[in-house]
């Protein structure tokens, strides 16, 4: 990369970095009054319960409709602030199989409790990729999330690992609703949901942060035919994971 290419691309990351602090803080500006909203609204509902006349009943309705609005503003908020925010990512040496050992031990009782019956096969010769625990974490149950939301009936989700040349994979496969041409093509775009009440971040925010990982996510999926998400992850040299076992990258994801 020239000198050029990398002034004008760090110029770009600088200028991107600023409108997500921008825009984290003017979130935190609306959170503000919205809170102090919900509480003056739970202390009107409060008020309006102890006078329970046919007239007080439909005030009682009208602010109880507001606390819902209130409160699905504040998870968009919040959707927002961990799509928009920089975050300082650890990146370091990890088995990625024994990451989702863990994720999938956590998310087992919310598994059974839907009637999914999680499927593991995993590549006992896997090698270590980088990770920074905590969010790759968040993007994966996230993944998890939506597969049991897409078979509410119960179902199977099977996880597997592999690799293929210079990449680990990571894929999870559900016997769910599937989605249509259309809903595949915009899932990663912001805002787009067809979930009522979703705020359309949960994919896009998952993409940004394997995408930190020097990574990429795909699909494929059929409506009433389930869904295939594969992570790709690089496989760091053998040298830098020797010389070099943790490192900080602060990128936007």
């Amino acid at each position: 990369m020239s000198e050029q290419t990398s002034t004008a691309v760090k110029r770009l990351m600088d200028q991107y970095t600023e409108i997500a602090r921008l825009a984290g803080a003017l979130a935190h500006e609306i959170k503000n009054p919205l809170s102090t909203i919900r509480l003056n609204l739970q202390l009107l509902a409060e008020d309006i319960e102890d006078q329970p006349t046919p007239r007080q009943q439909r005030s009682l309705r009208r602010v109880e409709t507001m606390q819902k609005e209130c409160q699905r503003l504040q998870g968009l908020l919040d959707d927002f602030l961990n799509f928009a925010k920089v975050r300082q990512l650890t990146l370091r040496p990890t088995s990625l199989n024994r990451e989702l050992d863990d994720l999938l031990d956590f998310f087992a009782p919310e598994a059974k409790a839907a009637g999914v019956d999680v499927v593991r096969y995993f590549d006992p010769e896997l090698p270590s990729v980088l990770l920074d625990r905590e969010s790759f974490r968040g993007a994966v149950l996230n993944l998890l999330i939506n597969a049991k939301q897409a078979m509410p009936d119960g179902g199977q989700l099977t996880i597997v690992t592999n690799t293929e040349g210079e990449w680990v994979l990571l894929h999870l496969i559900d016997t769910g609703c599937g989605m249509d041409d259309q809903t595949a093509a915009r899932m990663f775009e912001t805002f787009y949901s067809t979930k009522p009440g979703g705020s359309g971040l949960g994919l896009p925010t998952t993409s940004k942060i394997i995408e930190a990982h020097g990574g990429a996510i795909r699909v494929e999926t059929e409506s009433g035919r389930g869904t295939h998400f594969t992570i790709s992850l690089p496989v760091p040299p053998r040298l830098a994971q020797q010389d070099d076992p943790q490192r900080e990258v602060t990128m936007p994801e």
